[in-house]
């Protein structure tokens, strides 16, 4: 007799496919389960701006972009000319650096995010509801990399910010807050 091999799920995807689906279905009042606003990929970037000639720098971004998410980040060079930045299209030393999360790396660096890094923001109050565009995706942008547990102190040495962008199939910006809430977003509180 084989044994099955006992397979590892994330706990906010398993949290996800048992409890939340359930609830946003009744709560948003959808007749289909498909229609429940659902997680489809995290991106993460970061761009280097004037300091796209400083090998250091763009180096460091690239090794810190691999240690938060665990996969190698993919360059991304300038797609116009602009004399004022003294950048042509398409040549030259890259102007970011591009992670796409998708299944389980996504739903784990979500939890690390949420659980881990937003809470050593410095003067946190909660993230702003305003980031939301019409399709109902979120951009969340941190201001240093250090708020990760991954990063050391020679990594600290050169401090850069980073975006993450969420990208939410079926959302509205209704139902992508209810989603976000239910992973443990902490957004701001309303004032009244």
């Amino acid at each position: 007799m084989v044994a099955k091999s006992d397979k590892y799920i994330p706990r906010l995807k398993e949290k996800y496919n048992k409890e939340i689906v359930k609830s946003l279905e009744k709560e948003l009042k959808l007749d289909n389960v498909n229609k429940v606003p659902k997680l489809e990929k995290v991106i993460v970037s970061c761009g280097v701006g004037k300091k796209r000639e400083d090998k250091r720098f763009t180096e460091t971004v690239e090794l810190t972009l691999a240690k938060i998410t665990g996969q190698a980040p993919t360059s991304r060079l300038a797609k116009k000319s602009i004399a004022t930045f003294k950048i042509r299209k398409g040549m030259g030393a890259p102007v970011g650096y591009l992670v796409t999360l998708r299944n389980d790396k996504m739903y784990e660096f979500v939890d690390r995010l949420i659980n881990v890094a937003l809470p050593h923001v410095r003067d946190f109050h909660g993230v702003s509801k305003k980031s939301f565009d019409a399709q109902g995706n979120y951009s969340l942008g941190l201001r240093e990399q250090t708020v990760f547990p991954e990063i050391t102190f020679e990594d600290s040495s050169v401090l850069h910010g980073l975006e993450v962008t969420f990208i939410i199939k079926n959302g509205s910006k209704e139902g992508s807050i209810k989603l976000l809430e239910s992973f443990g977003m902490p957004f701001e509180k309303e004032e009244k």
